[in-house]
């Protein structure tokens, strides 16, 4: 049992990583404009012509200097995207020591209902809506808005096309603002969360991969806990997700993912748990054109989480999507 000046010695240093992975973020666009600048479109990063019609040709740009593959179920594609997307989780919390067994079914996703936009060469932001959560189960029955992700932004470092090597390097940061809302739908804690993801197409298989570290940075009181409590509670989750991806007959994109986190402190001090996600998509279909060279298309796709490791909190995961790119 680790005493609590060893616990806040582990969770000082973790922050400090993720202090210093946030900052390599912001610094690497610096570094990259300086040494190997991309090519940027024809127009530039700025509008010319036809504000719309010229955003949407830097887009298409933007999208063609990268890989083509299909953004995985859960794992966050280092690619650039532009779409519309809604998620659905019916989720079973374990029952064990770690889980607190309460059944939510969530509208939207993690990641909320969100638009996805390029706004410059080679930018991504994301904007989301809460998603709106309810639980069941031994911690008692709720329903409302789940954490709200504000916002997430990309940053692509490299990239190359499946004509030139096929692969991507991205770094993302997100922050994650708590409502509040009872029957453990809210996490009760402010989130900042560096990311560094990258990708490596193999013909028609890609592996795509992300790493990150979620840090507390404020939190607020609930039932019983004081927001100090609830940040020491929440420690500083590690994330590493990676999808194994297979692409035949245009549509159909079948593929494994393996989600692991690990807790080097907080009350899941020590725990690390891994699920397995078989899932499909299926896309691009195209139902529209919104330029002369960019298409509208729907995609969807359904997978299962599963927990592979012994005592996890979650046990398993219904995952759905839809998503509409433009």
């Amino acid at each position: 049992m680790k005493s609590d000046t060893e616990n806040r010695g582990g969770r000082l240093k973790i922050r400090r990583l993720g202090v210093a992975a946030g900052a390599v973020i912001l610094l690497l666009p610096v570094c990259a404009y300086a040494q190997s600048l991309p090519t940027p479109p024809p127009n530039g990063y700025l509008f010319s012509g036809a504000p719309f019609a010229s955003w949407l040709d830097m887009v298409s740009a933007t999208q063609a200097a990268q890989p083509s593959w299909m953004t995985p179920l859960v794992t966050v594609t280092p690619r650039l995207e532009q779409e519309f997307r809604f998620d659905f989780y019916d989720q079973q919390n374990a029952t064990g020591s770690q889980g607190n067994g309460q059944h939510i079914v969530n509208y939207g996703g993690p990641g909320g209902a969100r638009v996805e936009f390029i706004p410059a060469w080679p930018l991504e932001v994301i904007l989301a809506t809460p998603p709106y959560e309810t639980a069941t189960g031994p911690k008692g029955n709720a329903q409302g808005w789940g954490d709200w992700p504000a916002f997430l932004v990309k940053y692509r470092f490299l990239a190359a096309n499946k004509e030139n090597g096929d692969f991507i390097f991205t770094g993302f940061f997100q922050m994650s603002d708590p409502l509040g809302t009872p029957g453990k739908i809210s996490n009760n804690v402010l989130t900042a969360q560096p990311t560094l993801a990258a990708g490596k197409g193999f013909g028609d298989f890609d592996v795509q991969s992300t790493v990150s570290v979620q840090i507390p940075v404020s939190a607020l009181a609930s039932p019983g806990n004081t927001p100090q409590v609830n940040m020491t509670n929440y420690g500083d989750p590690i994330l590493w997700n990676t999808a194994f991806q297979y692409h035949f007959m245009q549509y159909f994109w079948p593929e494994l993912e393996v989600n692991y986190e690990y807790w080097p402190n907080g009350e899941h001090i020590g725990l690390n748990q891994v699920m397995l996600t078989p899932g499909i998509i299926f896309g691009r279909f195209k139902i529209g054109q919104d330029s002369p060279t960019r298409a509208v298309n729907l995609i969807f796709g359904v997978g299962y989480q599963v927990a592979v490791t012994q005592n996890p909190v979650i046990q398993n995961n219904l995952v759905a999507t839809a998503r509409l790119t433009f």
